[in-house]
């Protein structure tokens, strides 16, 4: 008879090794994703369709978006980071890549603009569809 003592042991060695290297990666990955452009513009974008949504024609909204701002910057982006088409809010913080939401309200929100006073807020003037 042959001694499978040894073997068991090499086994589980093994398959405990390899759980700890996929969660080792897992968690890796996860805090690189949390801080990062995507999430971001993925909140942004929301944030502004809904607050775009409450606004009523002739307001002006001022939204501080400084730490997107500082992550455009630090991806190197220096294009558009908010645009308003139609009934679509896109943001972008990254040649490649962002985020579309679409609200509801039957408003022109027209073309948001960075505020040259701060440099942290953008600016929304939501007015009557035309």
């Amino acid at each position: 008879m042959k001694n499978k003592n040894g073997t068991l042991l090499v086994e589980n060695i093994i398959f405990i090794v390899l759980n700890l290297l996929f969660l080792t990666i897992l968690i890796i990955f996860i805090f690189t994703k949390v801080g990062g452009a995507a999430v971001l513009e993925e909140k942004y974008a929301k944030q502004i369709a809904l607050i775009i949504d409450s606004a009523k024609p002739g307001m002006e909204i001022h939204l501080n978006m400084e730490d997107a701002i500082k992550k455009a910057s630090d991806e190197k982006w220096e294009g558009k980071i908010v645009s308003v088409d139609g009934n679509i809010v896109t943001v972008r913080l990254r040649e490649k890549g962002g985020y579309s939401y679409s609200f509801f309200n039957d408003v022109d929100a027209g073309s948001p603009y960075l505020d040259t006073t701060n440099n942290k807020e953008y600016v929304f003037i939501v007015d009557e569809k035309k």
